[in-house]
C-alpha cells in the first residue's frame, strides 16, 4: 500500500468514526450492577507494576505506548524478557509469570500495543508490522540490544513477526497459545469492521464474558476469579462514555488477525522457539486443529529450531487457570538461554 493510499484509509478511518460517535448513544443493558464505568485507558485497571510511556507520532497522531519495565529481583542475570499480549487483554494479566522471571534474575518489560490497555487508542489502520516496530523502540529507547520473547494468543502473533523481522534482536522465542495458526484468508470473505463495530456497541456483560469463556470451554469449571476479573474490566469498557470509541479501535485491531497472517513468518524465525500452551485450547476450531498447527509452527522454525510443548488438560490461558504447571517451563525455557 503507498503512503498515500495508507493516510487516505486513516484519513477516511477518523471521518466514518467522528460520525458513529456522535450517532450511537444506546448504552448497553447493566447485567453486573456492581461493576462501575471504566476509562478506556484502563487508568483503574489492576497492573501488577507502574507503567511508563514512549511518545510516538503514528500516521500523523500523537500517540502514547504504555510498558512495564519490571526490574529484576536479587542477582540480574544479564537478559531481558519482553512480553505481548492477547487481543482481549493488555500487560495486567501477567503478573505472576513476571514475578517468576524476576525471581531468577530477568529484567521484564511488558508493552501494551497502541489500541490497548494503557496505550492511545488512535483511529488508524492497524497492523502486525508496526505493533513489531513499536515494540523494538520500547527496546532502543530503554537502550535494550537483545531480548527473549513471549507472546501470547494474538502476541503469539507478534512474537512471530517480531522474531522474524528483527532476528538480531530476538534471542529466544516462546509462542504462547497463539491464534493465527492458519492461513483463513482464502474461500471465505473478510469480515467487516463497520458489522463488528455495530455489534461491540451492543456488548453486554453476558457476551462480554461468553467471549472469555470460549477459554475455558473444555472445563467450565476452570472458570475463577482471575477470569471473573478480567471480565469485569472488560465490560466497565463499555459503560463509559468513551466506549464507542475503543469499540472502533477493538474492531480495527480484531481485523488484523485474519488479515496479516504470520503462518509465513515461521520459517523465518532463527531463534530457538518453543510452541507453547495448554493443549485443549479450542480457538482455531477443534482441540485437534490447534495441536496439529502448534506441531507444524514448531516444525517450521528452521534448523530444527522449533519445539513443542503443550499442557494437557489447559485452555487458552493456562497461567490464569494453573499457575503452577504453566510457568514453571515457561522459565526453564528462556533459562537455557543463559548458558
Amino acid at each position: 500500500m503507498s503512503m498515500l493510499s495508507t493516510f487516505a484509509l486513516a484519513a477516511g478511518l477518523v471521518g466514518f468514526v467522528a460520525s458513529a460517535l456522535h450517532a450511537q448513544t444506546a448504552k448497553p443493558q447493566a447485567a453486573a450492577p456492581d461493576v462501575t464505568p471504566g476509562s478506556i485507558t484502563c487508568e483503574e485497571c489492576p497492573y501488577p507494576y507502574p507503567s511508563s510511556y514512549l511518545p510516538l507520532t503514528l500516521y500523523g497522531q500523537d500517540v502514547r505506548m504504555a510498558f512495564m519495565d519490571v526490574a529484576p529481583q536479587g542477582t540480574a542475570n544479564g537478559h531481558t524478557v519482553m512480553i505481548f499480549h492477547g487481543h482481549n487483554f493488555a500487560g495486567f494479566y501477567f503478573g505472576t509469570i513476571i514475578d517468576a522471571l524476576r525471581k531468577v534474575g530477568f529484567r521484564v518489560v511488558v508493552v501494551d500495543q497502541i489500541g490497548y490497555g494503557r496505550s492511545s487508542k488512535p483511529i488508524i489502520p492497524y497492523n502486525l508490522n508496526d505493533m513489531a516496530r513499536n515494540s523494538h523502540a520500547i527496546l532502543q529507547s530503554l537502550k535494550i540490544e537483545r531480548a527473549m520473547i513471549i507472546g501470547h494468543s494474538m502476541g503469539g502473533m507478534v512474537a512471530a513477526r517480531f522474531a522474524s523481522l528483527y532476528p538480531k534482536v530476538a534471542e529466544r522465542v516462546l509462542i504462547y497459545n497463539p491464534i493465527g495458526l492458519s492461513d483463513t484468508r482464502h474461500g471465505r470473505a473478510p469480515g467487516s469492521v463497520d458489522a463488528a463495530y455495530k455489534t461491540a456497541l451492543g456488548a453486554t456483560y453476558q457476551s462480554v464474558k461468553a467471549g472469555l469463556m470460549r477459554y475455558v470451554a473444555h472445563d467450565p469449571s476452570a472458570w475463577n476469579d482471575e477470569f471473573e476479573k478480567y471480565a469485569r474490566i472488560r465490560y466497565a469498557w463499555t459503560l463509559g462514555a468513551d466506549w464507542p470509541r475503543l469499540a472502533m479501535v477493538q474492531s480495527l485491531t480484531g481485523s488484523v488477525i485474519q488479515s496479516d497472517p504470520v503462518v509465513y513468518d515461521w520459517a523465518h524465525i532463527q531463534a530457538p522457539t518453543l510452541a507453547f500452551g495448554g493443549a485443549e485450547d479450542i480457538l482455531p476450531g477443534t482441540v485437534t486443529l490447534f495441536q496439529d498447527r502448534m506441531k507444524v509452527l514448531a516444525d517450521t522454525v528452521p534448523n530444527k529450531n522449533g519445539r513443542l510443548h503443550l499442557i494437557p488438560g489447559l485452555g487458552h490461558v493456562p497461567h490464569l487457570e494453573d499457575p503452577a504447571k504453566t510457568i514453571p517451563p515457561m522459565v526453564a525455557f528462556l533459562r537455557e538461554g543463559l548458558n
